[in-house]
């Protein structure tokens, strides 16, 4: 029977393995906005799990041969979000791993259709102030090279967040220690892949656990 302890946070090493093998050949998506802790949380995710983790905008940097504000500078933000999602498309395809995205990658239809197919989206959503703090120490933000960066995130918030909020559960993204995070979405994981259920059907009847 699947170990439910992990719903509480206290997931042993038993219940991770069976969140991985419930995801099978899936990938856990982090998307949500540059700053709300993809990378950091993701690499924690992957190291507790035990599964590789995957940063699409590294992947990208190293299929294009430049990095992001290069390919942003050359080719503009339409080429780069076209072979942004030809790269996830093709990452999708090597799960089980955590897949950190890019800002804008939940935008595109393609991909969102793609990460729910092959994938469980979370978005780590944080507050505007939170972002601002956190992004104002980056200087590689392409989209934030404005007059006035506060103005540009709180546009871009309004635009995404509608669409952000698609992914499978949303995980609120705040200054706590990143395994708080963690714990966080390895309580959410088993009833988005069906384990609670599953655990439940396989008890005998009558039982009080």
């Amino acid at each position: 029977m699947t170990d439910l302890a992990c719903q509480t946070g206290t997931a042993g090493r038993g219940a991770e393995s069976a969140i991985v093998a419930a995801l099978g050949r899936r990938s856990i998506v982090l998307v949500g906005m540059m700053g709300a802790g993809k990378t950091s949380v993701g690499r924690r995710l992957a190291a507790r799990l035990e599964i590789p983790f995957v940063d699409a905008d590294s992947e990208i940097e190293a299929a294009a041969g430049m990095t992001i504000p290069e390919i942003f500078s050359i080719h503009g933000e339409a080429y780069f979000r076209s072979g942004e999602a030809r790269v996830i498309a093709r990452l999708l395809d090597g799960g089980p791993q955590v897949l950190s995205t890019g800002g804008g990658a939940f935008m595109n239809p393609d991909t969102r259709a793609a990460i729910r197919a092959k994938g469980i989206g979370f978005w780590l959503k944080a507050d505007f102030e939170v972002l601002l703090r956190r992004v104002r120490r980056r200087t590689d933000r392409p989209l934030l090279k404005s007059d006035d960066p506060a103005e540009t995130l709180k546009r871009l918030i309004a635009e995404r967040y509608p669409t952000y909020a698609e992914a499978d559960v949303t995980i609120h993204s705040r200054d706590v220690p990143h395994e708080r995070i963690v714990e966080e979405i390895l309580a959410a994981l088993p009833p988005v892949l069906g384990m609670a259920e599953a655990a439940h059907e396989t008890e005998p009847h009558g039982s009080t656990s």
